[in-house]
C-alpha cells in the first residue's frame, strides 16, 4: 500500500482529526437536550422545536455522501475548510438574536459537518503510516460517537447558567477552533485522485434519506396519519431501489455499490444499522428516566444538566474501549470485535430493563453502553476499510456514516412510539414498564447484530483454514 512518507505528517494531524470529528458531533447533537429551552426561549411547540435535532441529522445524511465523494478527489483540503466554514456560519446563526426559522437554517448548516467524520478518516488512511492510521481511524470513528455524550452535559450547565444562546455559543467556538486546526494541520490529498460528484444519484439517495429520516423523527405520522406514512414509506423505497439501480451503472458513481454489497462491508453497514438503533434507544430511554419527576413512582426528577452528566461514563468508557479496542481486533480479528461488543450493549439493555431503582444503576448501563458502542465503533471501520480501496477511504466510510445517522434516528423514533404506547389517557408520562418493554425490544435487536457477526466470524474463520 502506497503511503506517504511519515516525515510530511504535520505535528498535529492526528489530535486535529480527533477534535474535528469529536466537534462536529458534540455540536450536531446540541439540539437533544436544548429542545424544551429552544420551546420555552422561542415560544413554539415542543413538536417545531424537536425539528433543531431532525434537520441537523437530515442535512448531515444528505450531505455526508456527497462530501465522501468530494473527500476521495484532489480538493479533499478544500471540502473540509469550506465545510467547517459554513459549520462555523450555521453556529452564528444559533447564537444571534434572530427568528426561530433563522435557528433552523443554522442548525442544518452545522449539521452538514457530520459529514467530515468520513473525510477524517481518509485523511489517517492516507497521510500516516498503516498501524498508526489504523489507529487513528478507530479513534476518528469513537470520537464521533463520544462527542453525543460530551454534547448533552456541557449544553445542560451552560443553558441553566445563561441560557439557550450561551450553550448555542459554545458550538460556535469549538467549531471556530476546529476550522483553525484543519487550516494549519490539513495536508492536501496525494496526487493522481479524481472525484466527479453524480448529481442525479445525490439527488435521489437525497430524497430517500429525507423520507426515511422524516418517518423516523415525525412518530406523529404513525400514529394519527398511518396511510400517509405509509405511501411516503413506499415512496423512500422507490427512490432508494431507483438510486442503487443508478448508482450500478453510473461511470462515476457517488457511493461504489460494489463494494456496499460486498458480504462484509454489507454486514458491517446492517451491524451499523442496528447498533445506531440501539444506542440512541437506549440513550433516549436513560435520559429520559432521569428526568422523569419522582412523584410518577420512577425517575428521578434529574434536571437537563444533572441528567446530561449521566451521559459522562458514556464518553469516558467509550474513549478507554476506542484505545483499547485496536489491539484486541489485532488478536481476535474485527469480526469478532464486533460480536463482543454487541455482547457488551446488549448487557446494558438488560440491566436497565431489570435494575433502575437509583441512579448509580443508570450510570453502571451507561458505561457498560459506552464501552461496547466505544468498542463497536472503533472495530467497524477496520471491517470495511479491509475490502476498500485507499481511494475509496472517504467515499465508503461517508456510506456507513448514513446508515449510522439512519440507525440514530430509528432508535430515537422506536424509544419515542413505545414509550408514546406506554403513556395511559390522560396522563403526561409513560408507565414504569413501558421502559421495560422498550429496553427488551432494544436487546432483542442488539442479539440479532450479535449474531450477525458471529457469523461472518466463522465464515472469515473458515475461508482462513480453506
Amino acid at each position: 500500500m502506497n503511503r506517504p512518507a511519515s516525515r510530511s505528517e504535520p505535528r498535529l494531524l492526528v489530535p486535529s482529526l480527533f477534535f474535528i470529528a469529536l466537534v462536529v458531533a458534540a455540536v450536531g447533537s446540541l439540539g437533544a437536550p436544548l429542545i424544551t429551552s429552544v420551546a420555552t426561549t422561542f415560544q413554539v411547540s415542543l413538536a417545531s422545536a424537536q425539528w433543531t435535532l431532525t434537520i441537523t441529522l437530515l442535512s448531515g445524511a444528505i450531505a455526508t455522501p456527497v462530501l465522501g465523494r468530494l473527500g476521495a478527489g484532489p480538493h479533499r483540503r478544500g471540502t473540509i475548510l469550506a465545510t467547517l466554514a459554513v459549520v462555523v456560519a450555521g453556529s452564528a446563526l444559533t447564537v444571534l438574536s434572530l427568528p426561530f426559522a433563522w435557528l433552523l437554517v443554522g442548525r442544518a448548516a452545522q449539521g452538514i459537518g457530520l459529514g467530515l467524520t468520513a473525510l477524517m478518516m481518509g485523511v489517517a488512511r492516507d497521510h500516516l503510516p498503516e498501524e498508526r492510521g489504523a489507529a487513528t481511524i478507530a479513534l476518528v470513528s469513537v470520537a464521533s460517537t463520544i462527542g453525543i455524550g460530551v454534547g448533552y452535559p456541557l449544553a445542560g450547565l451552560l443553558t441553566e447558567l445563561g441560557g439557550l444562546r450561551v450553550a448555542y455559543g459554545l458550538g460556535g467556538f469549538v467549531t471556530a477552533v476546529a476550522f483553525l486546526a484543519a487550516l494549519r494541520s490539513i495536508p492536501v490529498p496525494p496526487e493522481g485522485r479524481s472525484a466527479r460528484v453524480d448529481v442525479p444519484g445525490a439527488l435521489l439517495l437525497a430524497g430517500g434519506l429525507f423520507l426515511v429520516l422524516l418517518l423516523a423523527s415525525e412518530t406523529s405520522l404513525w400514529s394519527q396519519h398511518v396511510c400517509l406514512a405509509v405511501v411516503l414509506a413506499a415512496l423512500a423505497v422507490l427512490l432508494l431501489c431507483t438510486w442503487t439501480a443508478y448508482e450500478r451503472r453510473a461511470k462515476s458513481p457517488l457511493v461504489d455499490v460494489r463494494l456496499v454489497r460486498h458480504r462484509a462491508v454489507a454486514v458491517a453497514n446492517v451491524v451499523t444499522l442496528v447498533g445506531g438503533v440501539g444506542m440512541y434507544l437506549l440513550l433516549t430511554l436513560i435520559t429520559r428516566y432521569a428526568q422523569t419527576p419522582r412523584s410518577t413512582g420512577y425517575g428521578f426528577g434529574l434536571t437537563t444538566f444533572t441528567a446530561g452528566l449521566v451521559l459522562v461514563p458514556f464518553s469516558l468508557l467509550g474513549f478507554i474501549a476506542g484505545r483499547f479496542t485496536p489491539r484486541l481486533r489485532e488478536r481476535i480479528g474485527a469480526p469478532l470485535s464486533l460480536a463482543g461488543s454487541a455482547v457488551v450493549v446488549l448487557g446494558a439493555f438488560v440491566l436497565f430493563a431489570v435494575a433502575r431503582s437509583n441512579v448509580a444503576d443508570l450510570l453502571v448501563a451507561m458505561a457498560i453502553l459506552g464501552f461496547g458502542v466505544g468498542s463497536f465503533s472503533a472495530a467497524m471501520p477496520a471491517v470495511i476499510l479491509a475490502v476498500t480501496p485507499q481511494s475509496e477511504t472517504s467515499s465508503a466510510m461517508s456510506f456507513n456514516q448514513v446508515v449510522r445517522s439512519v440507525g440514530f434516528s430509528l432508535g430515537s423514533a422506536v424509544g419515542g412510539l413505545v414509550l408514546a404506547a406506554g403513556t395511559d389517557t390522560g396522563h403526561l408520562f409513560p408507565t414504569d414498564v413501558a421502559y421495560t418493554t422498550a429496553a427488551w425490544i432494544g436487546a432483542a435487536a442488539t442479539a440479532a447484530a450479535a449474531l450477525t457477526t458471529l457469523a461472518l466470524a466463522r465464515e472469515r474463520t473458515a475461508a482462513a483454514v480453506r
